[in-house]
C-alpha cells in the first residue's frame, strides 16, 4: 500500500512540476528531473503510511501549493478552491468530516483575522490554504490542528529571522509564507497525531 501511495506521489510530482512551470512562466523547472517527483513520492508515502490513505490527497496538494508559492509567491485559486471538495471526499471515509470542516472553518477564521489586522503582512491565499490545513489536521485531532498551525508559524518566523540575521531582508521584506504553513503541516501528518 505504501509503495502504491509513493507511486501516486511520483506521478503527481510530474504534474506538479508542469503546474509550477506554468505559474512561474518558465518552460521547465531548473532542478534535475527526479528531485520534485521524489519529494512528492516521499511525502505522499509518509503521510499515507502514518496518517492513512485519505491524507495522500492533501500531501500531494500541499507539495504542489508549496512549490508554486515558493517560486511565484502565489497560491492559485485554480488549485486551492477545488482542493476543498476533493479533501472533503477524501476525508469522508474517516468518519471525521464534521470535525474536519469545523477545523477548516476555525483555522480560516484565525488567518482571516490576521489578514484583516495586517493585510500587507499576509496574502489572502494564505487564508484560503488555512482552511485546507485545518481540515486535514482536525480530522486527525484538535491537537494536530494546533500543532500544525504552530509549526507553520514557527517555520516562517525562523526563516524570517535567518533572512534578517544574514542581511538578506528587512522587517518589510515579503516571502512566501504559505510554503511554511504547508511545511508545518506535514510533520503533524507524518507523526500520525
Amino acid at each position: 500500500m505504501v509503495a502504491l501511495m509513493a507511486l501516486a506521489g511520483l506521478v503527481c510530482g510530474d504534474r506538479i512540476r508542469a503546474l509550477a512551470a506554468s505559474y512561474s512562466g518558465e518552460p521547465a523547472l531548473a532542478r534535475p528531473w527526479p528531485a520534485l517527483e521524489l519529494v512528492s513520492a516521499a511525502v505522499a508515502a509518509l503521510a499515507g503510511w502514518r496518517a492513512g490513505p485519505p491524507y495522500v490527497c492533501f500531501a500531494v496538494i500541499a507539495v504542489a501549493l508549496a512549490v508554486i508559492d515558493w517560486r511565484t509567491s502565489t497560491l492559485p485559486d485554480a488549485i486551492t478552491l477545488p482542493a476543498y471538495p476533493i479533501m472533503a471526499v477524501a476525508l469522508l471515509p474517516t468518519g471525521e468530516l464534521p470535525r474536519a470542516l469545523a477545523g477548516g472553518a476555525a483555522l480560516t477564521a484565525v488567518y482571516a483575522l490576521l489578514w484583516l489586522a495586517r493585510p500587507e503582512a499576509m496574502g489572502l491565499g494564505d487564508v484560503k490554504i488555512a482552511g485546507l490545513i485545518g481540515m486535514a489536521t482536525a480530522a486527525l485531532s484538535w491537537q494536530a490542528l494546533v500543532v500544525a498551525a504552530f509549526c507553520g508559524q514557527l517555520l516562517g518566523a525562523l526563516y524570517a529571522l535567518c533572512l534578517l540575521a544574514t542581511g538578506r531582508a528587512t522587517r518589510h521584506t515579503e516571502f512566501p509564507f504559505g510554503t511554511f504553513m504547508l511545511l508545518g503541516t506535514l510533520p503533524t501528518l507524518c507523526l500520525g497525531w
